[in-house]
């Protein structure tokens, strides 16, 4: 059959009638969102296309399942963005079969064991670029490259540092488009490299790096040698027992220098690296590969190489009865049950988003170029669906939580405002985790799940206080999901 093809303004003009008049949503929507081929044809003329071409995808997901959602029980989740709202990825890649592109959100890359060389750094910008192409935000670490002016066995004699290779890998990100938009990409350095002043200082010089984000993992011994005007050692290898290079720095000194900066330029943002890896249930699978080494381009996934995440917004604001009203409320009964859906649909993208690995694997071995070009491209996909399959992550977060705070008349920043917002993230923890527990009934844990080697996370051990019955289950049925929240 045939599919209805729709002219710019048609879809405009749809879109606008949609959104009630917000010129900018429907031209956002039609620009970014609406199905389209590369000869520009659109195939949808509002986001209610776009919400059934979703709840039918996963919908037919589901039916896999015991107890499947239908499609309609899903759209009036996601129609007008009331409750559950995909992002940018899924909401553009699921059930577009005019792009070969990935649902990934978020992806972060790097090399096993030693990545000190010409041959790494080309490697990682060869994959960054490949996932970009495929719609992928990305980030990877430089924390492994030596600092300048250490000695090399080349013709250069000694390392040029960092800064040289944030530009290159910078420029990349600025050569992919994405239908709109270009990449995105997070470079991360350790506050222990001795070269992470330079890093600091990179995006200081106007023009420099402009392609990138940059985010500074600061550890638990540097804010306390900052707190405490005393000095600190940095080294390189940076986690290296017997270091080839060590300095000694003002922890003080450089913490101002990261404020002003930031203040500045807005960069560099800051990791505190040593409560994510603390807090990380993946990281109690490092061993086994989820060893946690940078984030995504905004900072709100920690993922190990090769892993990536789908992205799923629950908005706060619709769970408001009667907003700015005397009588508002927030409706918890309904926001529990949406939760244990939201983690459900998540759960179910990752089954579409291992059909669109197979998809882009398929497209890779049908390309004319020789297999010797191809080999890097092919790689990288079989490794990301395989850290897809394995762990099954997801990134339930939420939109919206200023706009319910004030329609409950809180003032956002309050103490009181602060408490209900708490109140409501646990009951998303608690809501996400339960659900993924009860999937691992029905649909079997994620491959490597072990009770035991998570039992001394904090993060963990915080869900088994709040809810006893939750942690026996787990330990009884295991999880769907290595990890399931965002925000």
């Amino acid at each position: 059959m045939e599919k209805q093809i729709y002219s710019y303004e048609e879809a405009y003009e749809e879109s606008l009638r949609y959104f009630q008049g917000d010129e900018l949503a429907a031209r956002v929507w039609v620009n970014k969102y609406a199905v389209k081929d590369s000869f520009g044809n659109i195939y949808e003329k509002s986001p209610e296309d776009m919400h059934w071409r979703i709840a039918n995808e996963v919908a037919r997901i589901e039916s896999k399942y015991p107890n499947g959602l239908t499609a309609e029980e899903l759209y009036g989740l996601l129609d007008h963005f009331k409750y559950i709202v995909p992002q940018g990825s899924p909401m553009t890649g699921i059930g577009n079969d005019y792009q070969v592109a990935s649902l990934s959100n978020c992806f972060v890359i790097g090399v096993d064991g030693a990545a000190d060389s010409y041959g790494a750094i080309i490697k990682i910008d060869e994959e960054q670029v490949q996932l970009m192409k495929r719609r992928g935000g990305v980030g990877h670490d430089l924390s492994h490259i030596r600092p300048k002016g250490s000695p090399v066995k080349n013709s250069a004699l000694t390392s040029t540092g960092l800064v040289p290779f944030m530009e290159r890998y910078s420029n990349s990100t600025r050569e992919v488009a994405q239908d709109g938009r270009r990449g995105a990409l997070m470079l991360s350095v350790s506050i222990k490299h001795p070269d992470s002043e330079a890093f600091i200082d990179a995006k200081m010089t106007e023009g420099k790096v402009t392609g990138a984000n940059v985010s500074v993992k600061l550890d638990d011994a540097f804010m306390q040698a900052a707190v405490d005007a005393k000095p600190y050692v940095q080294q390189y290898p940076i986690d290296s027992e017997k270091p080839l290079f060590t300095k000694e720095i003002d922890a003080s000194t450089l913490w101002k220098k990261i404020v002003h900066n930031a203040w500045k330029s807005a960069e560099p943002g800051v990791l505190f690296w040593d409560t994510i890896i603390r807090e990380s249930v993946p990281d109690c699978y490092a061993d086994l590969g989820y060893r946690t080494v940078s984030t995504n381009p905004c900072g709100e996934i920690p993922l190990c190489p090769y892993d990536s995440c789908r992205l799923l917004a629950i908005n706060l604001y619709s769970y408001v009865v009667n907003p700015f009203k005397p009588d508002a409320y927030f409706d918890f009964d309904l926001f529990q049950k949406h939760i244990a859906l939201a983690q459900r649909i998540m759960d179910d993208i990752i089954d579409l988003e291992l059909e669109k690995i197979e998809r882009i694997m398929q497209k890779i071995d049908e390309d004319p170029e020789s297999e010797e070009v191809k080999r890097a491209e092919r790689g990288l996909w079989e490794k990301i669906y395989t850290k897809s399959g394995q762990g099954r992550r997801t990134g339930v977060g939420i939109t919206a939580e200023g706009d319910m705070l004030a329609a409950l008349g809180l003032r956002y920043g309050t103490e009181e405002a602060t408490e209900f917002s708490e109140k409501v993230h646990k009951a998303i923890a608690l809501g996400a985790y339960r659900s993924s527990v009860e999937m691992a009934k029905e649909r079997g844990a994620f491959d490597v799940y072990d009770s035991k080697r998570e039992q001394n996370n904090p993060f963990i051990q915080r869900l088994a206080e709040a809810d006893p019955a939750l942690y026996e289950d787990m330990k009884k049925y295991g999880r769907r999901n290595i990890a399931c929240l965002t925000i």
